[in-house]
């Protein structure tokens, strides 16, 4: 299972290199991830310290830390 939350953290890395920020439930609908996977990969960049949680209305924006 580790395995794979790493490489959706690596998919959530490179779609937000190309999209600059994206909520949620963007990053689920574009790498079709069930919503736990994508909370997992971003919860793995945030410990990481490569991107960024924002609220925005009901939901969070993740983005890259530059």
């Amino acid at each position: 299972m580790n395995n794979q939350v790493g490489f959706v953290a690596g998919d959530i890395y490179h779609l937000l290199e190309r999209v600059g920020e994206a909520s949620l439930n963007d990053i689920k609908e574009e790498l079709k991830q069930t919503p736990s996977m994508v909370q997992m990969g971003v919860g793995w960049l945030a410990r990481e310290e490569k991107v960024q949680l924002s609220k925005k209305g009901a939901g969070y924006v993740v983005r890259l830390v530059r």
